[in-house]
């Protein structure tokens, strides 16, 4: 092997050793701190609240609204924190979780199927939430207290814990001033193009997001999502004019 092939696979060794570094997430502190603050009082008013309608003998809050908490008030921008992608996706996973834990007796084998049929469903109805994942596993893997429940687990705890914590979620974020749910672009002002007449860096980009929510997009994917629309946009402008030059 030369010197110089040597070196290449050290350097390519450090590139990939050095994406498991922590990535920094750039936001606003006081949006961070918004965000633990809201999640914190969620997740209590949420919890307070199902055990006041449901009490003590029966199951009334499930481990993974603590994963929706961390959407919901942290990432508000994501799709995947929106009030439907909540409620309905975290409805999905208990149906699904249920009625595979009735049939499929192996827990293993279970998990698997109910997760997976989870994960499909979602997207196919657009209300894809991670921790709906969690709460198909916790249907297979409750014990006898969510078996006994059968398919009114899927309603309490399950649905009564996401609409509470949704609607919390969404009283808090338009309260600290964040645009909560997001609607869909057909139903917003579009908003004029902007014209850059100098480049973007990844630093300009990093600052940036600095002074905002935080986003789940890390500044290297944003960047090639901005060269990837230029691209398009050039496209689109030479397919307009091609037109007009056969018209004239």
């Amino acid at each position: 092997m030369t010197e110089s092939c040597r070196i290449n696979r050290l350097a390519s060794l450090r590139t990939f050793l050095a994406r498991f570094w922590p990535h920094p997430l750039p936001g606003a502190k006081k949006q961070m701190a918004m965000a633990s603050l809201g999640a914190g009082i969620g997740l209590m008013i949420t919890s307070l609240t199902s055990h006041w309608l449901l009490g003590e003998v029966n199951l009334w809050f499930v481990a993974p609204m603590g994963a929706s908490a961390v959407l919901l008030f942290g990432l508000p921008n994501s799709p995947l924190a929106q009030p439907w992608s909540i409620i309905g996706g975290n409805l999905v996973a208990g149906l699904i979780g249920v009625t595979i834990a009735m049939y499929v007796p192996h827990p293993a084998l279970a998990c698997g199927i109910a997760a997976g049929l989870a994960i499909l469903l979602m997207f196919q109805l657009r209300c894809l939430h991670p921790p709906s994942g969690a709460v198909a596993l916790t249907a297979v893997l409750g014990g006898n207290g969510v078996q006994q429940l059968g398919y009114h687990f899927v309603l309490t705890p399950v649905l009564l814990n996401s609409v509470c914590l949704a609607l919390l979620a969404l009283i808090f974020n338009n309260l600290a001033g964040r645009r909560y749910p997001h609607a869909l672009a057909s139903n917003e002002p579009k908003p004029q193009p902007v014209a850059l007449d100098v480049p973007i860096t990844r630093d300009d980009l990093h600052k940036a997001l600095e002074n905002g929510q935080l986003l789940d997009i890390d500044e290297d994917d944003l960047q090639q999502l901005l060269q990837r629309a230029e691209e398009i946009a050039i496209r689109r402008q030479q397919q307009n004019v091609q037109p007009l030059k056969r018209a004239s």
